[in-house]
């Protein structure tokens, strides 16, 4: 069953949103990514820890700087690990802003340093500019660790969503880099872009992410026929082993969960140690609902621990 918070809060939408009111992929993408950022730090406003230390910084990028964001809990080691972590919003939304106390809540419960990354943006920037700024931002947190205190034999990736397919695609391109080794991959309701529709994706319309939005966030990413289209493609990939250790999370009121549960199962088919952690009664982007249920903070104290674990 749906949790009831998260029942409540979609009964209230529902009621409050105008019959006429047009489709969210309709909207203009200022008003799209406006509406999404007031929406989740709106939800998010008494939740997010206060004992962490954000501080914004610019990394050099392929088409220019990228905005980061480095949190720092009181309990973080010097050096201490770190998870690079790339927000989700279906590479067209989403910012730093969106995800501010969901990646608060990671560096607090896990005492590790997570530096959140501002890419590139789709439609403006299609396939590749946001996996090539996630891939460069990850490179760049290796190359200067010691500035940023960090433990370059510690780092991690990690994302939500579309975020996820960021994370997971820096993995398997990072795999070969002798001189930088990820410790670990957490993937949370990742959208790995399956060459088939998955049941879920074609059983669920909705809550939250609906088929329709999916397919514009799909559709402004770019096409599959782009000569490096793989990289956005993690569950086509045919050769998983060598990756580093991995979390898949997923929720059971989403049409991304069966890409999710699949590919942690390739990853130990691979040999890699994954593990698959499946919250049934809750919805696609909940991590960033922390005002929303309960259910979110215990779900952020999960991650946290296990990211705490593998990066120890």
């Amino acid at each position: 069953m749906l949790d009831p918070h998260f029942k409540a809060m979609l009964d209230a939408e529902a009621a409050a949103a105008p019959a006429d009111s047009p489709p969210l992929e309709a909207l203009p993408l200022d008003v799209l990514r406006g509406f999404y950022q007031a929406q989740r730090t709106g939800q998010n406003v008494g939740s997010s820890p206060a004992n962490v230390v954000a501080r914004d910084l610019s990394v050099p990028g392929l088409g220019g700087p990228i905005a980061v964001r480095l949190y720092t809990p009181p309990t973080a080691a010097n050096p201490a690990p770190c998870l690079v972590y790339f927000h989700g919003g279906g590479w067209v939304i989403g910012d730093l802003e969106t995800h501010d106390a969901h990646c608060r809540r990671l560096a607090s419960y896990s005492d590790a340093k997570v530096l959140a990354v501002d890419y590139r943006l789709a439609p403006e920037h299609p396939f590749p500019a946001g996996h090539d700024d996630a891939l460069e931002a990850t490179r760049w947190v290796f190359d200067h660790a010691a500035e940023i205190g960090v433990d370059p034999a510690r780092i991690g990736v990690g994302g939500d969503s579309a975020g996820g397919n960021l994370a997971a695609s820096v993995a398997i391109d990072m795999r070969e880099d002798a001189a930088r080794r990820l410790k670990f991959q957490l993937l949370i309701y990742p959208a790995l872009t399956p060459a088939e529709p998955t049941g879920s994706r074609l059983e669920l319309d909705g809550p939250v992410l609906s088929t329709a939005v999916m397919a514009f966030f799909e559709k402004s990413l770019a096409h599959a026929d782009h000569p490096d289209w793989l990289r956005a493609a993690p569950a086509q990939v045919e050769d998983l082993s060598g990756l580093p250790p991995a979390m898949v999370v997923t929720a059971g009121f989403d049409p991304l969960q069966d890409e999710g549960r699949d590919y942690a199962l390739a990853l130990i088919d691979a040999g890699v140690p994954a593990s698959h952690l499946h919250y049934s009664a809750l919805v696609h982007d909940f991590y960033i609902m922390g005002d929303v249920s309960p259910s979110v903070e215990a779900a952020a104290r999960e991650a946290a621990n296990a990211l705490k674990v593998a990066l120890a």
